[in-house]
């Protein structure tokens, strides 16, 4: 599962760098336009690749070459693992939600919560869990803004804070979780130095945990520091509505998952003894019946298998056409130019390599903040080629790249994350207003993060991986 970044000639001859790189950077600033316009949605940019592509064939002088580079991006082993990957993970978070995982946690941090700063820790421990269970920063968001969000607010909690946490429980989830569409995409596009495997997902999660657990060390003091300015006792009463202890016993299939994905053992098995895992559980605490499963009626199917592939699949169309872009940038010669010149500056060691992935991860994570999956998307090929010129293990590619594209998304104003957050809190119930620059200093993790991994690339730390 790896990107061919050999050049084709004879495209560098046909077609001008600008040319191939015009499809992939209209798409870019079509993405950016739309974030600040706040009209981000998956198909709509969907559609804005397929036109990007469309206009882009006027501008080739070998149109059949041009769609053959297109179909053959399309095919590439990296997104068809994604795509696979992404359809099994839509499956297994649906799964979870069904079983009530959510009111197990909410049972959780009503029980062990008296002081409404210790309810804001309580809710960056317990989205960090649920998206680690899942991988998903925007169903984790979409949870917890609608459960633990109004319960804090109810308990006292400054709005800020809560927010802010909710945010760094999905931003540290993101970062590490074996699940997410992050590690795989990291793994899977950062290539050894013969160009002939890229990283299993066990190994990165491995090598970058050291970097994530410092960052979720110091944000749990963070948030139990600043909220203790508003401490006031909280009310602690019977078990509120919706809650579901038995719910917690769907943490076990993720526990799995992550101890046979650390033990090397293939991802998609562990996946697979996840989610058997997690229909055992459910069924043998009736948590679901197998009807909320799979529903077979005349003229219907529904449930949560078939919800979570169809949640997935626009996603999934997204990434294809996202890579069939960067493919148009590998066979026409500007992915080989732009490398090339930033190879000239001068970048004579491995720090300014990591210096130079860490600012282009950065700026991506900035101009496409709407969704850092397809951030993520557009700029691995370049870290993977700067990566590989400048003889930088790919593990520590890996780490640098999975680490800072999970921090300008999750507290920027206009970034997908925050913007989802302020919509699920107006849909709470919760009474709070919460502005989209509120949660921009509140959000801890990403902003931690993001200071530890230019550390780590001005220092060196654990740039050679044993």
């Amino acid at each position: 599962s790896r990107l061919n970044y050999n050049c084709d000639n004879n495209m560098i001859k046909t077609h001008p760098v600008f040319r191939s790189a015009a499809p992939f950077a209209s798409f870019v600033v079509l993405t950016v336009a739309l974030s600040f316009w706040s009209s981000i949605h998956i198909t709509l940019l969907v559609a804005a690749g397929l036109l990007c592509l469309l206009l882009g064939s006027f501008l080739a002088d070998d149109r059949s070459r041009y769609w053959a580079n297109v179909t053959k991006g399309l095919g590439q082993p990296t997104a068809m693992t994604a795509v696979l990957l992404w359809l099994i993970v839509g499956v297994y978070g649906n799964i979870l939600k069904e079983g009530h995982l959510v009111e197990g946690l909410v049972w959780a941090s009503h029980r062990m919560v008296l002081t409404p700063s210790l309810f804001t820790l309580a809710v960056f421990l317990f989205s960090s869990v649920f998206a680690v269970s899942t991988g998903s920063g925007f169903g984790t968001i979409n949870a917890m803004s609608l459960t633990l969000y109004p319960a804090g607010i109810a308990l006292g909690a400054d709005s800020a804070l809560l927010g802010g946490a909710i945010l760094s429980g999905a931003a540290l989830g993101d970062s590490i979780a074996p699940v997410s569409d992050t590690a795989v995409i990291a793994a899977t596009s950062q290539e050894d130095d013969n160009g002939q495997s890229v990283m299993d997902i066990g190994s990165t999660v491995r090598h970058r945990l050291p970097f994530v657990f410092i960052a979720f060390i110091i944000t749990a003091v963070a948030f139990l520091l600043s909220g203790h300015l508003n401490d006031a006792p909280a009310r602690v009463g019977d078990t509120l509505p919706g809650e579901r202890p038995e719910g917690l016993a769907l943490l076990l299939p993720t526990f799995a998952i992550i101890a046979l994905s650390l033990f090397r053992v293939h991802f998609f098995t562990s996946l697979a003894v996840g989610l058997a895992l997690a229909i055992g559980i459910g069924l043998g605490l009736h948590l679901f019946s197998a009807d909320q499963l799979l529903c077979l009626i005349p003229g219907r199917v529904g449930g949560a298998v078939i919800d979570g592939i169809t949640n997935m699949a626009d996603i999934c169309i997204l990434l294809m056409v996202v890579v069939a872009l960067a493919q148009l940038l590998v066979t026409g010669g500007a992915m080989q130019y732009a490398v090339q010149r930033l190879n000239d500056r001068n970048i004579h060691s491995p720090r300014r390599a990591e210096l130079l992935i860490f600012s282009l991860v950065s700026l991506a994570g900035i101009l496409i903040a709407a969704v850092n999956t397809i951030a993520n998307i557009c700029i691995a090929p370049f870290v993977n080629s700067i990566g590989r010129n400048h003889a930088l293990h790919p593990l520590r590619r890996t780490t640098i790249l999975a680490t800072v594209i999970c921090t300008f998304p999750f507290f920027l104003p206009y970034g997908g994350c925050v913007l989802l957050l302020q919509k699920g809190v107006a849909a709470s119930g919760a009474g709070i207003t919460l502005l989209p620059t509120d949660v921009f200093f509140t959000a801890f993790f990403p902003w931690i993060l993001l200071v530890i991994m230019l550390i780590a690339c001005l220092t060196g730390y654990r740039r050679n991986p044993s």
